[in-house]
């Protein structure tokens, strides 16, 4: 199966957050209570009931007093995904054959290991210390579903099919980049910049911290060697000497 996408658009986006409650509804995900800070921006962050939100992007404009920008918040669902890397639970983070970066609380051990390998700062956890993420609505997609913020979205500013499709959709529409084309194994999310991406509040070169290279690549094989290392002396030990019997025990006390 192809590997499927989201293609956002900013400059089509109206800010109206439709994407936010179909996103709760569908995941049935609790209502938070926020705070006014002066600022239409609401929810202020993701988290664990959050796992999409609209950022309010001022930027000046010399032909109106303020150019807004609505730019979608989460899991970008990265093809060389650093929160996969450094896990070090089997199937808490798993990929989909539809390429989304999916998770399963019951194999999650809350170590947040995750939030760290992530370069868009996108993992959350809940209440009982389990991660809580975007999963690219894969129970829908599984079923032949567009992700209910696609299904949702008033404007077309978010689009949903197969990911060469979106990538080609959006250089027939002249933007200037596809942003998260090629980055980090190329990005589940993508998105259609007529800017540079500093001016959406995005990562130029977004890379996988370097100590989640130094974890995967050294400090996880040494960890495995030195398990092996334990377990074989071990049953060296049992070959050449053999259990310890009752009464040597009792002798030892």
């Amino acid at each position: 199966m192809s590997r499927k996408a989201l293609l956002i658009s900013p400059e089509l986006c109206i800010g109206c957050r439709g994407c936010q409650t179909a996103c709760k509804s569908w995941n049935q995900l609790s209502a938070e209570k926020t705070q006014n800070k002066g600022t239409a921006e609401n929810p202020p962050d993701l988290s664990p009931n959050v796992y999409n939100r609209i950022r309010y992007v001022e930027v000046p404009s010399a032909a109106n007093p303020v150019r807004w920008l609505f730019v979608s918040q989460r899991c970008m669902h990265c093809g060389d995904a650093g929160c996969m890397k450094i896990c070090p639970a089997p199937g808490a983070l798993y990929r989909t054959k539809e390429g989304a970066v999916a998770f399963n609380k019951e194999k999650c051990i809350g170590c947040r290991l995750c939030i760290g390998g992530c370069p868009f700062n996108v993992p959350r956890y809940d209440a009982k210390d389990k991660i809580a993420k975007c999963t690219l609505c894969s129970d829908r997609i599984s079923a032949g579903l567009a992700p209910a913020c696609a299904k949702t979205c008033p404007s077309g500013a978010i689009r949903f099919g197969d990911r060469d499709a979106m990538i080609d959709l959006s250089k027939k529409t002249g933007y200037a980049k596809v942003y998260g084309e090629a980055d980090l194994g190329g990005l589940g999310t993508l998105f259609a910049f007529r800017d540079a991406p500093a001016v959406y509040g995005m990562e130029e070169k977004p890379a996988i911290p370097e100590s989640v290279i130094f974890w995967n690549r050294i400090l996880r094989p040494l960890a495995y060697w030195g398990l092996g290392a334990a377990v074989a002396a071990s049953l060296l030990h049992y070959v050449a000497v053999g259990p310890k019997r009752d009464e040597e025990v009792k002798k030892d006390e």
